[in-house]
């Protein structure tokens, strides 16, 4: 196994009355992709400082490669960071910023020159060494930033949230590198971000937090198809959230029976053996919308409110006969278009519906730095 092994048990930091990092456990394997997601305040950039160095625990412990590291200055940590500023300095050229940090190690000027050369290659910038920052693009320079990272060996590379500067075109564009560029270095990397895009194209697994804790931890794929909470089912992606009453519990086996309203359908993922009040969750891709004469289990009546061109595929708001608004993600296949005001009868798959434990008092919280993103993602 490659070294960066990051291990985090019970790590606590406070600022006076204020508990921003609670207790939070996790291990990282080495040369994993790992990102920390979630909305401001929720203590992933102080979790990501802690383990820099640039901020010491209130309790815990940060172990790296089986040494606890938590209370040790940053220049003796083998980890190094890329900010979002990127913190280049604009009267050196691209090869004096990424040789920058070698100054202060025992390496041979060959040596050094070597390893500045590589980096440089590493990062796609071969033809631009005599630049200053103030001649390159955003993009650039944030290749730059890793370069000069990278040239000191770290055994773990800690970014926070170093795309967010950048436009959404090259922000997507710089995910697939970011990916692509740690896969070949073969290194622990530490993400910090805030954008659910970002975590879910680049991380090989993922942590949600808030209110200082981890809410749910997993690949990609697992976060965002198994939610375990309505938070982490609503910050991760877009979301149909529901309030819904259990008629029939479910087991391991067999899906339960809800109502939403005075609508019965049945639900075949999640909790649902659970009784009482719950949330009902379903992605937009999963709601199919039928012409209004279908019938069938699972189909209730509806209304498109309105509809938003994104390209490829339209966002279509529809309002259920039991009166909860819900989004479909309709494909433009050119065989026709939806329009406001037509009645359909809305398809939610068993498989598709997931139960989750009623009355999750966090996602109150979310519901304003998602809103953005409900009818105009990025």
């Amino acid at each position: 196994m490659p070294g960066g092994t990051i291990t985090l048990r019970s790590l606590t930091k406070r600022f006076g009355d204020h508990i921003a990092v609670d207790e939070i456990s996790l291990e990282i394997q080495g040369g994993e992709f790992f990102s920390l997601l979630g909305p401001s305040g929720c203590g992933k950039t102080t979790t990501l400082r802690m383990v820099a160095g640039f901020e010491e625990p209130t309790s815990g412990e940060i172990v790296l490669d089986g040494t606890d590291v938590g209370y040790l200055p940053p220049h003796k940590r083998k980890v190094n960071t890329v900010f979002q500023s990127y913190a280049l300095f604009p009267f050196l050229d691209v090869t004096e910023n990424v040789a920058f940090g070698l100054r202060y190690q025992d390496c041979a000027k060959a040596e050094a020159k070597r390893r500045v050369a590589e980096a440089i290659e590493l990062v796609q910038l071969t033809s631009y060494e005599r630049r200053k920052p103030g001649q390159l693009s955003g993009g650039q320079q944030q290749r730059v930033a890793l370069a000069r990272a990278l040239v000191l060996s770290p055994a773990v590379l800690l970014l926070d949230e170093p795309l967010g500067a950048l436009d959404a075109k090259l922000r997507r564009a710089l995910q697939v590198e970011l990916k692509s560029l740690q896969e070949r270095v073969g290194i622990t990397f530490l993400y910090v971000t805030h954008d659910q895009e970002e975590a879910l194209t680049m991380s090989d697994r993922l942590a949600v937090m808030s209110n200082g804790r981890i809410s749910q931890m997993g690949t990609p794929r697992q976060v965002y198809e198994e939610p375990a909470n309505a938070y982490v089912a609503d910050f991760l992606g877009i979301s149909n959230l529901m309030d819904a009453t259990v008629k029939r519990p479910g087991t391991t086996s067999s899906p339960c029976s809800v109502s939403i309203g005075e609508f019965e359908v049945e639900a075949a993922c999640g909790t649902v053996e659970a009784s009482g009040a719950v949330k009902l969750a379903i992605r937009p891709e999963r709601v199919r919308l039928d012409s209004f004469e279908a019938t069938g289990r699972n189909c209730v009546p509806a209304m498109i409110e309105r509809t938003v061109f994104l390209g490829s595929a339209t966002q279509v708001v529809v309002r259920l006969a039991a009166g909860v608004t819900l989004q479909a993600l309709v494909h433009n296949d050119g065989v026709g278009s939806v329009a406001a005001g037509t009645p359909v009868q809305c398809y939610l798959p068993p498989d598709a519906l997931r139960v989750l434990p009623g009355g999750d008092g966090s996602l109150a919280e979310i519901k304003e730095e998602t809103l953005g993103d409900v009818l105009l993602p990025s």
